[in-house]
């Protein structure tokens, strides 16, 4: 999705009507079997899991005929998503014939990016052509195209912005300075500004609500709300705050510290750093660490998406070393300051080669992940 200095990108999110309400059982056990290579007992098993369903309709004390379910797969279940993948399989095998895109499924999220040189612009008839190929196989399997909700990001100088728009119009009307790809907001500069706006917005409200039953429940009930409601918010997708400057940082750590003085009863005149550390809560930015090198982690012992662990090379030399054997990574060199130090390529492998070596040798997640946070525990507060 990232460009070059000096390249023109296109990021085109198409939005699906009915989606996983569509998928015929039949044809979807057909492509597990044909497509996917499923069969045997796991074959029966997806079979067993989507025969005999049924539902009806309640209002009130009134209840609907039973019906039989021939379409559709269990929308939160754990299953639902990836069934539907699989369903949507033969799109991929289409989008992958124009060589000049890359794409990105997650269930029902399609993805398109595009980049292209300021006077390539007749390379955008491509990009046309593939979202006229996708609209057609979508309306014979059953899906929707929805363009109205379709969103389109350009990055490109602003004298060519209108260009882009009129040869786009007719699959993407809505061109957006910024748009939400799975949850996190970014713009045309694929900065965060607007996400952490939103953030904050949404954390310092359900902090509000939460205080109101402060006196109604425990602490530990408190806690859990706390985790649930705000926490889980912070966390979410922070490995790619590692591109945040000091005054977003700044904005997010003011909404952990305002939850730990809530759940401490503390006032803003109690220093911070004392709560955290009682209630052992690592700050935002040894957060963010930690997921990182999580992900890290994973990555290096076959845990993590191959896209994750093309982007990272294991240290070699031509010469026998003794640092061969401590599980270091290359650090690629960068031209910007700004973006390419601080992409997971980078970033990733600067934080590993600072971990003491029984930490990189680990075999266990679970023993990484706790002994990690206890080594970036004592980064934050020693």
């Amino acid at each position: 999705m990232a460009s070059d200095a000096g390249n023109c990108s296109v990021i085109i999110l198409l939005d699906l009507s009915a989606a996983f309400d569509t998928i015929d059982h039949k044809i979807l056990l057909n492509r597990l079997k044909v497509l996917a290579g499923i069969s045997g007992s796991a074959l029966d098993w997806f079979s067993s899991y989507l025969s005999d369903r049924t539902f009806s309709v309640r209002t009130d004390r009134f209840t609907s005929d039973i019906a039989a379910l021939t379409c559709g797969v269990p929308q939160g279940s754990v299953l639902g998503p990836l069934l539907f993948s699989f369903y949507m399989l033969p799109l991929a095998g289409i989008i992958q014939s124009f060589s000049d895109l890359s794409y990105h499924f997650y269930a029902d999220d399609i993805q398109l990016h595009m980049s292209f040189k300021p006077h390539q612009l007749d390379r955008l008839s491509t990009l046309v052509q593939c979202l006229t190929q996708v609209s057609d196989w979508l309306s014979s399997n059953y899906l929707v195209l929805n363009t109205n909700k379709t969103e389109t990001m350009i990055i490109a100088p602003p004298e060519l912005h209108s260009r882009i728009s009129q040869v786009l119009a007719s699959f993407c009307p809505s061109v957006k300075s910024n748009i939400r790809n799975l949850g996190v907001i970014f713009d045309s500069s694929l900065g965060l500004d607007s996400h952490v706006k939103s953030l904050s917005r949404s954390c310092f409200y359900h902090l509000r609500n939460i205080s109101k039953l402060r006196h109604m429940v425990s602490s530990a009930e408190l806690q859990k709300l706390i985790h649930a409601f705000v926490s889980s918010r912070l966390d979410y997708c922070n490995s790619l705050f590692t591109s945040l400057d000091k005054s977003s940082l700044s904005r997010l750590q003011a909404i952990q510290n305002a939850a730990a003085r809530l759940l401490t009863r503390s006032t803003k005149r109690v220093h911070i750093t004392p709560i955290l550390y009682s209630l052992h809560w690592l700050p935002i930015e040894f957060r963010i660490r930690f997921k990182i090198l999580v992900l890290t982690y994973r990555a290096l012992n076959g845990q993590a998406p191959d896209y994750l662990s093309k982007l990272l090379i294991k240290y070699t030399s031509a010469r026998h070393l003794r640092s061969q054997t401590q599980s270091l990574l290359v650090v690629p060199r960068t031209r910007l300051k700004t973006k390419g130090d601080r992409a997971f390529q980078s970033v990733a492998p600067r934080l590993w080669n600072n971990l003491p070596l029984q930490l990189r040798l680990l075999d266990s997640v679970d023993c990484f992940k706790k002994q990690l946070k206890t080594f970036l525990f004592k980064q934050a507060f020693c």
